[in-house]
């Protein structure tokens, strides 16, 4: 007999509906499943026939065939366990198959015929939805998850044996409602905020300017000069993630398994710090069977590089596609999958190996040689993706032991938004956010600058030999700086004045 349900995998960070085919007919026992599934959805015909078997139903030994379509895809997931056991249930004639397509099952099974979670949940039900699927079936785990997706109901067995009386009619089923998520006791959460930042008055301008417009940063300076305390707090000044930017950094921390407890909605932008010394795999993405890497889970938020040039030379080679087209591509002999990538860059460095160039109070042990070693282990290209490029200098005495408030991330936050808005209005027709998404075309249409600004730009432009895209870096900056003073439709000269400083106050060749 010959029945068909429905699961799903996923695709990068998209769902993908699979039609689970069963058939069970006389012949010389056997249990094969094509379709191209990995290891884990082979593995599955051992979990789903202990779990048939210790749910008290009854399972006859015939020729069982599944077969996974579209068959040119290859099926990662192990939560196409549950429609394979419903599928050979209805096959064998106990479960009605009319009823069993009704639904979109997504649970892996453990031995005793319990329903545990998978990873990719809110994806597969966004994918769901499109497809005009109404009902899912998935674990508890998974309920808040899957309840993102709006008209679509979720339901939530326990166990398999109880999904069956339900499909049967024999019980009834609740559509879910979100789970309460329960807080570690005593947990308090650290709030990292500019505040406590004493001095750095043009480092915390420059990260103000970069989040307004979405702008990559990188800092140089001695040690202990704040260069990770200014970036750590890069996040609290941006503005709160519109609800179609929180579906899209919730899908790949769902895909990549790493959503919070309870799996919710997230709201806060991610911040991503990976150490110099991750792979290229793990910071760009990639694997036998790709997975986002640390600039995808930085999708929308921060990704901050500390120590730059303490990390391969290929690594940072690889992050010219992310940050120039805001997404990944990753070819494997199975498929090219593409990640998006939207964040912002901060990078962090010494002046030089032992971290004291250029300060006036420490004696700096580095060779000329040593220093150029170390500072061109960065490539132009890299750094022509870097908007701005500031010093942090050393915090002085009196800075430090200051007890003067200082003015507090939502201050500048607000500040931050204002600007964010400005730009929505004048980019939204473009399907754009900032001022860093900006081509050059729309540069030219969008950001004119007034007649001295212009004669300045050109001179900087000659004297110092600029690329086009530094070229059109430093216009991106300025128009941010605009919008940051109220958003006047011409970028003055003072305006790109502060862009060319902020751009061009390290020299790395130095």
């Amino acid at each position: 007999m010959y029945a068909r349900t429905f699961g799903a995998a996923t695709q990068g960070v998209d769902g993908m509906i699979i039609s689970v085919e069963v058939d069970s007919a006389n012949g010389m026992p056997a249990f094969d499943i094509v379709g191209l599934p990995s290891t884990a959805v082979r593995e599955s015909k051992e979990r789903v026939r202990t779990a048939i078997k210790n749910s008290s139903l009854r399972m006859r030994t015939e020729k069982i065939t599944i077969n996974l379509a579209p068959a040119n895809v290859r099926k990662e997931s192990a939560g196409l366990d549950l429609p394979i056991a419903i599928g050979l249930l209805a096959a064998q004639g106990r479960l009605r198959p009319s009823v069993c397509e009704e639904f979109l099952f997504v649970a892996e099974l453990s031995l005793e015929g319990l329903l545990r979670s998978v990873t990719g949940v809110l994806p597969i039900a966004i994918t769901a939805r499109a497809e005009g699927f109404k009902k899912i079936i998935v674990a508890q785990e998974n309920i808040n998850e899957a309840l993102l997706v709006d008209d679509i109901e979720v339901y939530s067995p326990k166990s398999l044996m109880e999904l069956v009386d339900f499909l049967d009619g024999e019980i009834e089923l609740e559509p879910a409602i979100p789970q309460p998520v329960d807080e570690p006791e005593g947990f308090v959460e650290l709030v990292d905020d500019f505040a406590d930042v004493q001095g750095q008055f043009m480092a915390k301008r420059a990260l103000e300017i970069a989040a307004a417009g979405g702008h990559n940063v990188l800092m140089v300076g001695v040690p202990g000069s704040g260069k990770t305390m200014l970036a750590k707090r890069m996040s609290s000044i941006l503005p709160e993630m519109t609800r179609e930017e929180a579906l899209e950094v919730t899908k790949i921390y769902s895909i990549a398994g790493k959503l919070p407890q309870g799996g919710g909605l997230m709201t806060k932008r991610p911040f991503q710090n990976p150490n110099h010394d991750a792979s290229t795999a793990a910071i760009i993405g990639g694997g036998t069977n790709p997975t986002p890497g640390q600039v995808t889970l930085a999708h929308n938020g921060v990704l901050f590089l500390d120590e730059l040039p303490e990390f391969k030379k290929s690594t940072l080679e690889a992050l010219r596609e992310p940050l120039e087209e805001r997404q990944i591509t990753i070819s494997r002999v199975s498929g090219t999958l593409t990640f998006p990538s939207s964040m912002i860059l901060i990078c962090a460095m010494n002046p030089c190996p032992c971290g004291w160039n250029g300060d006036n109070d420490h004696f700096c042990r580095c060779s000329t040689l040593d220093i150029k070693r170390y500072t061109r282990r960065l490539s132009g290209p890299l750094l022509d993706r870097i908007d701005i490029q500031i010093r942090v200098p050393r915090v002085k005495y009196d800075e430090l032991s200051s007890k003067r408030r200082n003015e507090p991330s939502s201050v500048i936050r607000e500040r931050v938004s204002a600007a964010r808005k400005i730009q929505t209005q004048r980019l939204e027709k473009y399907h754009l956010f900032c001022n860093a998404q900006m081509t050059h075309a729309l540069i030219q249409k969008l950001c004119i600058l007034e007649p001295e600004a212009e004669e300045l730009l050109k001179d900087v432009f000659e004297t110092k030999k600029l690329s086009a895209r530094s070229y059109d870096r430093i216009i991106k900056v300025g128009r941010t700086i605009a919008d940051l003073d109220g958003g006047s439709e011409k970028i003055s000269a003072k305006q790109i004045s502060s862009a060319i400083k902020l751009r061009s106050d390290f020299d790395i060749d130095a």
